[in-house]
């Protein structure tokens, strides 16, 4: 082999390694290519699915931002309707108190008319006076000439003469003159007590009235009042339709008050939303699942406080209506007085003290028990509780005795029998005696002793005793110093004072007595 025939191979064998070499270079960069390629095509549907789940996203977030949206505008909308509500109810209060405010002007403008009636009456008395007393001077002056010229006195004797004379004719007239007026006053006052009395309850809106027809429910968070009032308030209307008791829900924090005249309606009511809140399902069904169950046990243990009050009187055998009467006088109260505690305690002052005069303990209890059924139900039926508990006891055949005594026991008619009197009085010793009625033994004592001060500091007053818890007080007066007319004028000063002095309930009666004595001993 030659020498061109060994270069031929090498630049053969060259230009094949360069051959392989220049096609597996242009294979990788064609496979480069291709991976470029197909990095960018990967890359493209990455960044296409990407905009397809961002406008998936979007799209999400849109609908969740308008359910938001939507949730926000229904809860302004129920406080624009939970708004109006109070605007509505604010501007019927307003309403009310611009009627009440026109009644007391009306009768403001009748009061006036009839002050001016009575100013015009006084000044014809004052002329009239005046007229009298031109003459009392006229009369002065010719007794004066007449003592000077037949007794030879002096002027100031005359005069003094005169004056004692005058002064007492004029008592007596003045006194005669109250007593007239007195009786012209209390032919009035019939005609005018009704419409005063009337008057004064329609605007008295004192403590008592709201402790004895409202009750509070306390509320453990403030939104529960948002779950009672239920949507669009039917939970509130179930409430109030059920029980007949209207809620009010007002600014008071965590607390619902119930308002109703009837005790036993506003006791199931309480009841009922007592359980309600604290079980937390309120809705209508159950709503008036849990008014009948507590209506019932309600009515249960109004039974239970009869029969209790029957066992511990020890009176027998009773109608069962009457029992169940008597337990619904545990929801009443008068003056802050529980009336079925009332009853008991008279019931038993009275059996004592019949025991101690001879008369049948037993028939006092059951009178005493029995005196004040009528309240019972006197929201219910029309009449007094004494008209009414003479009803109820005559239709179920209770004893001329106990009907007596329910009939007298607050002096509407007199007392025919000695259970009647022993029960008047044992009814008045439980509701006067310290203590029951929310007054305090201090208060109690110091009335007492004020209205006896009162008394006796009056010029010619010998003694007084306030008695009847001080709803009256004795005055005995000197009948040396004071006479029959005279009682007229210090039963008036007395009165004046305790009223310008002394703040009670109720009423006082004065009674000023002037008694004369003659006595002598047979030796």
């Amino acid at each position: 082999m030659g020498i061109d025939t060994i270069v031929l191979s090498i630049f053969v064998g060259i230009f094949f390694i360069g051959t392989i070499l220049g096609l597996v270079y242009f294979l990788k960069v064609k496979k480069s290519h291709e991976n470029i390629a197909f990095s960018v095509e990967k890359a493209e549907k990455i960044v296409e699915e990407a905009k397809l789940q961002a406008e998936s996203e979007k799209k999400k977030y849109i609908d969740e931002g308008k359910k938001e949206v939507n949730i926000y505008r229904n809860q302004i909308e129920d406080e624009l309707k939970e708004r109006k509500k109070q605007v509505s109810e604010q501007e019927n209060k307003l309403d009310s108190r611009e009627e009440s405010l026109d009644r007391r002007s009306t009768n403001l403008d009748r009061r006036e008319e009839i002050l001016n009636e009575k100013e015009t009456r006084l000044d014809a008395r004052k002329d009239e006076l005046d007229q009298q007393m031109t003459k009392v001077e006229d009369l002065l002056k010719e007794q004066e000439d007449k003592l000077q010229e037949i007794a030879e006195m002096s002027k100031e004797e005359a005069s003094k003469i005169i004056m004692d004379e005058v002064r007492q004719n004029m008592a007596l007239e003045v006194a005669q003159y109250i007593k007239d007026e007195e009786e012209k006053a209390k032919v009035e006052v019939k005609n005018k007590a009704k419409n005063i009395l009337a008057l004064a309850i329609q605007k008295y809106s004192g403590e008592t009235a709201s402790e004895n027809t409202v009750s509070t429910v306390s509320l453990p968070v403030e939104e529960m009042k948002g779950r009672i009032i239920g949507r669009e308030g039917r939970n509130i209307r179930t409430i109030e339709s059920l029980t007949g008791v209207d809620l009010i829900i007002d600014d008071t924090p965590e607390a619902v008050v119930l308002s109703s005249f009837d005790p036993i309606r506003r006791e199931v009511a309480k009841k009922a939303l007592e359980i309600l809140v604290s079980d937390g399902r309120i809705h209508p069904g159950r709503i008036e699942e849990v008014v009948e169950r507590c209506r019932n046990e309600v009515e249960m243990d109004i039974r239970e406080k009869g029969e209790e009050a029957i066992f511990e009187t020890g009176i027998g055998k009773i109608h069962p209506d009457l029992v169940r009467l008597l337990g619904r006088l545990n929801y009443r109260t008068s003056y802050g007085q529980n009336v079925l505690k009332h009853s008991i305690e008279t019931a038993m002052i009275a059996g004592k003290l019949a025991s101690e005069i001879g008369e049948n303990e037993i028939l006092a209890r059951r009178a005493g028990l029995l005196h004040d059924i009528g309240k019972a139900v006197d929201h219910e039926v029309e009449g007094s509780h004494v008209e009414i508990g003479v009803e109820l006891a005559t239709k179920y055949h209770e004893s001329k005795e106990v009907i007596d005594a329910i009939a007298s026991h607050h002096e509407d008619v007199a007392p025919k029998t000695i259970i009647a009197v022993l029960v008047a009085a044992a009814d008045a010793l439980s509701s006067a005696r310290p203590g029951a009625r929310s007054d305090s033994v201090e208060n109690y004592a110091k009335r007492l002793e004020s209205l006896e001060q009162i008394s006796n500091s009056v010029k010619g007053v010998e003694s007084s005793y306030a008695i009847q818890a001080g709803r009256e007080v004795r005055v005995i007066v000197n009948p040396e110093e004071v006479d029959d007319l005279s009682t007229i004028t210090i039963a008036r000063q007395i009165k004046e004072e305790i009223e310008n002095k002394l703040s009670y309930p109720g009423t006082i009666k004065v009674t000023v007595i002037r008694e004369t004595r003659a006595v002598d001993v047979a030796k």
